[in-house]
Formats: C-alpha cells, sequence, structure tokens
C-alpha cells in the first residue's frame, strides 16, 4: 500500500523570504508615513495661524487698536474672548498660543507636538510663516 503525502504548503525558505520582503517594505514605508504626518501637521497649523491672523487683523480694524492678546484653550481649540466672534476654534495641542499678543505688524508664535519642531513656528501679522520648518 502506497502512503499518499501531500506536497502542498510553503517552505520555511519561502515563508523567511515573504517575511523580509514585507520587513524591507515596512521600513520604507513607515517613514515616509511620518513625513507626510508631520507636513500634514505643519500645513494645518499654517491654515490655523493664517485664521488666527485674520481674526487679529479685523478686531484691530474694527476696534481702532493695535493689539489684540489670544486667548486659546490647549484641550479644546476654543479661541475665547476678544477673538471669538471671529473664529471660534483652532486645532488642540497647540503650545505657547495662550496669552500671545498680536500687533497689526508683528509677529506671533507657537507649537504643536507633532509639528516634528522643537521650536515655536514664527508668523506674520497676516498670519504667513517667518521661518521654515527644521
Amino acid at each position: 500500500m502506497h502512503k499518499h503525502t501531500s506536497k502542498k504548503g510553503f517552505t520555511l525558505v519561502e515563508i523567511m523570504i515573504v517575511v523580509v520582503i514585507i520587513g524591507l517594505l515596512a521600513a520604507m514605508a513607515i517613514p515616509a508615513f511620518q513625513r507626510v504626518r508631520q507636513n500634514s501637521r505643519v500645513s494645518a497649523m499654517d491654515n490655523d495661524a493664517r485664521q488666527l491672523a485674520s481674526a487679529a487683523q479685523q478686531y484691530m480694524l474694527e476696534n481702532s487698536t493695535t493689539t489684540v492678546t489670544v486667548s486659546y484653550t490647549t484641550t479644546t481649540g476654543a479661541i475665547g474672548s476678544p477673538l471669538s466672534d471671529y473664529v471660534k476654534q483652532l486645532g488642540v495641542g497647540y503650545t505657547n498660543l495662550n496669552s500671545s499678543a498680536i500687533t497689526v505688524d508683528g509677529t506671533f508664535a507657537f507649537n504643536h507636538p507633532q509639528s516634528g519642531s522643537t521650536t515655536d513656528l514664527e508668523y506674520n501679522a497676516e498670519g504667513q510663516r517667518s521661518i521654515t520648518v527644521p
């Protein structure tokens, strides 16, 4: 009587080759994903800076003043008075933004832990970034 042995399946070498290929693909994809995520956070910061600067400019124009103080809640992103009539909310988690003063021709700065930058990003009174991301 002849025993039937199945030859179906993968060998250990074939499985190891597949695992190595998956590891190489992951090693290339993860840093690229992190760069995209970091660039996305910086773009969101740039957009929030433009909104904040626009609100400050509108407030200063309507109230004949040259300075406005920003009241910002880190956990919710809520903007407090006096700018709350012009912009309600920004992204959450920004640091060094609360109690910042925006002047009609000055700069303001803030940061986010996920921006990839160890220093605050500086924006002019129109909300344009003054320095490049390190």
